[in-house]
Protein backbone atom coordinates (compact mmCIF):
# COMPACT_ATOMS: atom_id res chain seq x y z
CA UNK A 1 0.00 0.00 0.00
CA UNK A 2 2.92 2.22 1.06
CA UNK A 3 4.87 1.55 -2.48
CA UNK A 4 0.97 2.33 -4.52
CA UNK A 5 0.83 5.50 -2.54
CA UNK A 6 4.22 7.03 -2.88
CA UNK A 7 4.27 5.84 -6.44
CA UNK A 8 1.24 7.98 -7.35
CA UNK A 9 2.26 10.84 -5.10
CA UNK A 10 5.66 10.66 -7.65
CA UNK A 11 3.60 10.96 -10.58
CA UNK A 12 1.49 13.71 -9.62
CA UNK A 13 4.52 15.75 -8.16
CA UNK A 14 6.39 15.11 -11.52
CA UNK A 15 3.67 16.10 -13.87
CA UNK A 16 3.20 19.37 -12.00
CA UNK A 17 6.47 20.44 -12.69
CA UNK A 18 6.42 19.26 -16.52
CA UNK A 19 7.99 21.67 -19.20
CA UNK A 20 4.78 21.76 -21.61
CA UNK A 21 5.66 25.20 -23.37
CA UNK A 22 3.62 27.44 -25.98
CA UNK A 23 5.35 30.28 -28.04
CA UNK A 24 2.95 33.28 -28.31
CA UNK A 25 2.87 35.82 -30.89
CA UNK A 26 2.57 38.65 -28.27
CA UNK A 27 4.52 39.42 -24.95
CA UNK A 28 1.17 40.69 -23.23
CA UNK A 29 0.15 37.11 -23.42
CA UNK A 30 3.42 35.16 -21.96
CA UNK A 31 4.52 34.29 -18.75
CA UNK A 32 7.94 34.61 -19.39
CA UNK A 33 9.94 36.27 -22.21
CA UNK A 34 12.79 34.34 -23.20
CA UNK A 35 16.10 35.25 -25.35
CA UNK A 36 18.09 32.76 -27.06
CA UNK A 37 21.56 33.08 -26.69
CA UNK A 38 24.96 32.39 -29.30
CA UNK A 39 27.03 30.71 -26.47
CA UNK A 40 25.74 28.38 -23.41
CA UNK A 41 27.92 30.35 -20.76
CA UNK A 42 25.56 33.29 -21.23
CA UNK A 43 22.49 31.06 -20.82
CA UNK A 44 20.73 30.80 -17.96
CA UNK A 45 18.80 27.30 -19.25
CA UNK A 46 19.99 24.91 -21.58
CA UNK A 47 16.88 23.44 -23.22
CA UNK A 48 16.46 20.63 -25.54
CA UNK A 49 13.33 20.40 -27.63
CA UNK A 50 11.51 16.94 -26.42
CA UNK A 51 9.28 15.08 -29.67
CA UNK A 52 6.65 13.99 -26.97
CA UNK A 53 5.07 15.59 -23.91
CA UNK A 54 5.93 13.09 -21.19
CA UNK A 55 9.29 13.35 -22.27
CA UNK A 56 8.90 16.85 -20.55
CA UNK A 57 9.09 16.27 -16.97
CA UNK A 58 10.31 18.07 -14.05
CA UNK A 59 12.18 21.62 -14.32
CA UNK A 60 15.34 20.45 -16.43
CA UNK A 61 15.48 21.93 -19.24
CA UNK A 62 13.29 19.37 -21.64
CA UNK A 63 10.69 21.39 -22.80
CA UNK A 64 7.75 19.71 -25.36
CA UNK A 65 5.98 22.83 -27.25
CA UNK A 66 2.43 22.58 -27.33
CA UNK A 67 0.56 23.28 -30.19
CA UNK A 68 -2.08 25.36 -28.13
CA UNK A 69 -2.18 27.30 -25.08
CA UNK A 70 -4.17 25.41 -23.14
CA UNK A 71 -1.87 22.14 -23.38
CA UNK A 72 0.53 24.24 -21.63
CA UNK A 73 2.00 24.53 -18.66
CA UNK A 74 3.87 27.93 -19.52
CA UNK A 75 3.77 30.49 -22.19
CA UNK A 76 6.57 32.14 -23.78
CA UNK A 77 7.29 34.95 -25.90
CA UNK A 78 10.39 35.19 -27.74
CA UNK A 79 11.89 38.63 -27.77
CA UNK A 80 14.89 40.15 -29.83
CA UNK A 81 17.30 41.84 -27.70
CA UNK A 82 18.59 40.35 -24.00
CA UNK A 83 17.88 43.19 -22.19
CA UNK A 84 14.13 42.33 -22.36
CA UNK A 85 14.45 38.61 -21.33
CA UNK A 86 13.10 37.07 -17.91
CA UNK A 87 14.86 33.77 -19.19
CA UNK A 88 18.06 33.18 -21.17
CA UNK A 89 18.60 30.07 -23.14
CA UNK A 90 20.40 27.80 -25.48
CA UNK A 91 19.12 25.12 -27.26
CA UNK A 92 21.39 21.82 -27.09
CA UNK A 93 21.34 19.14 -29.52
CA UNK A 94 21.60 16.20 -26.88
CA UNK A 95 18.88 15.93 -23.95
CA UNK A 96 21.61 14.69 -21.37
CA UNK A 97 23.23 18.23 -22.02
CA UNK A 98 20.17 19.95 -20.49
CA UNK A 99 19.68 21.65 -17.55
CA UNK A 100 19.97 25.14 -15.41
CA UNK A 101 23.10 27.08 -15.63
CA UNK A 102 21.71 29.80 -13.19
CA UNK A 103 19.51 28.30 -10.55
CA UNK A 104 18.31 32.14 -9.33
CA UNK A 105 16.03 31.46 -12.28
CA UNK A 106 14.51 28.34 -11.86
CA UNK A 107 11.49 29.74 -10.19
CA UNK A 108 10.39 31.18 -13.06
CA UNK A 109 9.55 27.50 -14.89
CA UNK A 110 7.69 26.37 -11.77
Amino acid sequence: MKKTVFIILSFIFTSAKAQKIFSTNYASQADIKVFVVNSENQADLKVFKVNYANKATGNQGKWFFAKYANQADKTIYFVNYPNQADLKIYFVKYENQAGWLKNEKRHLLY
